[in-house]
Formats: structure tokens, sequence, C-alpha cells
């Protein structure tokens, strides 16, 4: 059995991100096409993906028959019910309960801000002002967050992602903590710190570097505001 993973451009496509977290994050091999967002490439590489139109993409290959699963949280689901064994969801019901909810609000919600703040993993907008309903968002995600901890001290899970052991609503919201991190959005401490955690980790770096690598630039995604460079990274984690 082969997994493909269709994406975008990596230093613009938050959805891309999400899907390739779902295999780098969890230990899992995928292959991957890549094609400018836009262009005539993309519509060619979609076409072995159909019926999907947008990225991610998953096409799934075993047996001499291959299956399309072309909805980043389809994807999560499908590959979380394949893998059972790589953690996926958090094992505590309730935390997992808790996390589903978190990773439909996002795959359905937040609007305001990612429209006002695209991602952008080139450098950062210290002089942005967010806007009052981009700053609603921003402060709905900090309190999704800070529950998120309280419950997972509570349960007594080990390790410093949102539940815990890393799972799908990192996943989810990993985009976010690089929107954060561009344009300079207030969040509380413990949001800051899982911000950091998030955009210094292995496979986000690892994401990052390749998309700097491509040396392209997708119309439309820079502001007219003075950039600056990202943070200077700490040893990955």
């Amino acid at each position: 059995m082969t997994y493909h993973l269709a994406i975008g451009d990596r230093t613009n496509s938050s959805w891309s991100l999400r899907g390739w977290l779902l295999f780098a994050g969890f230990g899992l091999p995928v292959e991957i096409d890549r094609a400018r967002m836009k262009s005539q490439a993309f519509r060619d590489m979609l076409d072995a993906y159909k019926p999907a139109q947008l990225v991610p993409a998953m096409r799934i290959d075993a047996g001499g028959q291959s299956s399309v699963v072309w909805d980043s949280l389809a994807m999560a689901e499908t590959l979380a019910e394949r893998h059972p064994e790589r953690g996926f969801w958090p094992a505590d019901p309730a935390l997992r309960a808790m996390a589903r909810s978190m990773v439909a609000e996002m795959h359905a919600g937040f609007t305001d801000l990612r429209t006002d703040c695209t991602m952008n993993l080139r450098h950062t907008y210290p002089d942005f002002r967010p806007s009052a309903a981009v700053m609603a968002d921003v402060e709905r995600i900090d309190r999704l967050w800070t529950g998120a901890f309280a419950a997972r001290d509570a349960a007594g899970m080990e390790g410093n992602w949102l539940f815990g052991a890393y799972s799908l609503a990192d996943v989810f919201y990993a985009p976010v903590a690089s929107r954060i991190t561009t344009y300079a959005l207030p969040v509380s401490e413990p949001a800051a710190a899982y911000v950091t955690r998030v955009i210094e980790s292995g496979p986000f770096r690892e994401w990052r570097e390749a998309g700097l690598a491509e040396k392209y630039v997708q119309p439309g995604y820079d502001l007219d505001l003075e950039p600056q460079p990202w943070p200077e990274p700490c040893p990955a984690i």
C-alpha cells in the first residue's frame, strides 16, 4: 500500500501543511506531488486525484486499486481508522471528545482570521493591526487552547501538546500558530508558549525550510507592510 499526497505552495498553503502533518507528525511514509497553486500544473496534478479540486488530497494505492480522499478532515479520520496504533486522537475519551470538537471548529470556522491573516512562512509583519473580528477569532482559539491545557493537566497526561501527546488537534491548529507568529497577534502566555512549541517542532521546521527552498512568492500573500524575519529557532523539538 502506498499513500500519495497532493499539496500546493508550502509557504502559503495552510491546508497543504495540515495534510502533510497528517503523515509527518505520526511517522507515516507518503509520496508527495506538489504544484504551484492556481497554475496549469496544479490542475494537471489533481487529474490524478479526481474528483478532488483542492489540496490537500490523498490517494491510496493498494492491491491494484486506488481510492481518493479529498478533504483534510476526511483524510484525518481515514488515517486514524487505518492506523489506530499511531495515536491520532487522544486515548482518554473525554479528551478525545474535546479534541474532535476543536478540530471540527477549526475545520469549519475562524473565517476572519483565515481571510485577513493568510499563511505566510517567509517573514513576519509586526506592524499588522488586526480587526476586531480577527481578534475575536484569536481570543476564541486562546480559550480553546488554555481549556485543552487544563483538561490535559487534570487528566494527568504527559507531554506539552494540546492534549499531552501529539494529536490531530495539533495538526489542525499548526497553521494558526504560524499566523500568530507572522502577524504578531497577541495571545496569553500559555498560548504563546504553545505557538513556540509548534513552530520550533521538527516537522514544522522541515516544512518551512522546504518552502523557503522553493524560492517562490505566491501573488497576493505579501502585505504592503515592512516585513521582518521569522524568529530564530531554538534546537528542533
